[in-house]
């Protein structure tokens, strides 16, 4: 395995960490603030948004970079942000800090994902982007745990002290271990080649199956440690052991279904957010219930991640000719739903429909996700069988280029 895989994945666990932990810290941070839940709840909303807006324009504007400096700045972009929530005087500073860290966050994952898939074979290209991701699992099973004792028991300013040490540990990484990877978009035809990719509809019916099925998981996920307290009866102490375990759901999950997704990425994501949906269904049903609550987050989290790989890779196979914008634009897909999820659950709570509901919610967006899945696979397979037929003439939609066999085309199929 390159170590330059192992500095993605420490530069992929500080920044997860600053995703995640605000999550178990959520109730200390909204009391401190003296603000509401579904206000505290913006934290994690405003973040993910802003990580939609750095996906798009901050990778737009260095594609014709080296990737390897890009990545050092942004986790140094990522740095700032955390020093300032770290040190927020009031709610208003805090969600600055909050964006600014997330800045860094879509374009990092979007050109490192890039950069991951080109250090190994063809056939493991989900499998290494998986290892990058094992960053965001790792924050999970170790960071957001002991991130949120930490906020506990010396104030959850201390925790957002520690992310920034860390961020500093990743920026060393990446210098140290990361390979030159040459330029974006500089040798392939520009920015312009780049937003071609977007012609293709498989690539926006994979964001669109991002957004959804993702944040069906977030849906349920965002408030957790009030249906924790609230409606399972769990102490505070309790929660950041849960998530330990939630943590454990994701890191298995991201491993076994990177495999999953080398093999076949439709049927992956198909079975995946199917099981989901249930699982999700079944939380809602058994919350009140302490052993069944700990198996639907297990769960919860093996399946939520199990399509992470699978979603990425979709998006950079139907871009194949200009991945780098396409990757950073499904980094934002995964924010955009994570935003979905916290302010639909936010929703539901502020209607008075109880802790549960964020669960209900998430379990119906993942089902609307499962059905664009369905939909996205029928029609590329449609378009297989078309194409095997020797006989059948090329559809009028879809423009060949044969100097170049991955050349963006302007359907549902390329």
């Amino acid at each position: 395995m390159p170590l330059g895989l192992l500095a993605l994945a420490l530069g992929g666990f500080g920044i997860g960490l600053t995703e995640f932990v605000i999550m178990g810290l959520l109730p200390e941070v909204a009391a401190d603030f003296n603000v509401g839940e579904a206000t505290a709840g913006w934290l994690i909303s405003g973040y993910a948004l802003a990580v939609v807006v750095g996906a798009l324009l901050l990778t737009a504007a260095v594609t014709r970079f080296e990737r390897k400096p890009v990545l050092a700045v942004l986790l140094v972009l990522f740095v700032a942000g955390n020093l300032i929530s770290a040190a927020a005087p009031d709610y208003a500073v805090m969600m600055i800090g909050r964006i600014v860290a997330a800045l860094a966050h879509g374009a990092f994952f979007g050109i490192g994902a890039v950069v991951a898939a080109g250090m190994v074979a063809p056939t493991k290209k989900a499998g290494a982007i998986a290892i990058m991701f094992t960053g965001l699992t790792a924050a999970n099973v170790l960071g957001v745990p002991f991130g949120t004792m930490l906020g506990q028991a010396a104030g959850w300013r201390s925790t957002f002290w520690a992310i920034t040490g860390i961020g500093v540990l990743a920026l060393a990484g990446i210098l140290a271990l990361v390979p030159r990877t040459g330029r974006g978009d500089a040798a392939s035809g520009g920015l312009r080649r780049e937003l071609g990719a977007f012609r293709s509809g498989q690539v926006w019916l994979s964001i669109l199956v991002t957004i959804l099925g993702y944040g069906g998981m977030f849906g349920a996920f965002t408030y957790i440690a009030f249906t924790l307290t609230e409606v399972t009866g769990f102490a505070s102490a309790t929660v950041p052991w849960i998530l330990i375990l939630f943590g454990i759901g994701l890191f298995i999950g991201n491993t076994v279904g990177g495999k999953a997704a080398d093999r076949n990425v439709d049927r992956t994501l198909l079975v995946v957010l199917a099981v989901l949906v249930v699982v999700l269904v079944a939380f809602a049903l058994t919350a009140g219930n302490q052993p069944l609550t700990i198996a639907a987050i297990i769960l919860m989290g093996g399946f939520g991640f199990a399509a992470v790989p699978g979603m990425q890779m979709r998006v950079m196979k139907y871009a194949a000719s200009a991945p780098t914008l396409a990757s950073g634009a499904n980094i934002g897909a995964f924010n955009v739903g994570n935003a979905l999820g916290a302010w639909l659950g936010g929703v539901t709570i502020t209607a008075g429909l109880g802790y549960t509901s964020p669960i209900w919610a998430g379990a119906g967006i993942t089902l609307l996700g499962l059905g664009v899945m369905a939909f996205a696979a029928a029609t590329d397979k449609r378009h297989q069988a078309g194409e095997a037929t020797p006989d059948a003439p090329a559809p009028a939609a879809v423009v060949h280029v044969s100097a170049e066999p991955a050349a963006v085309a302007t359907s549902f199929h390329r």
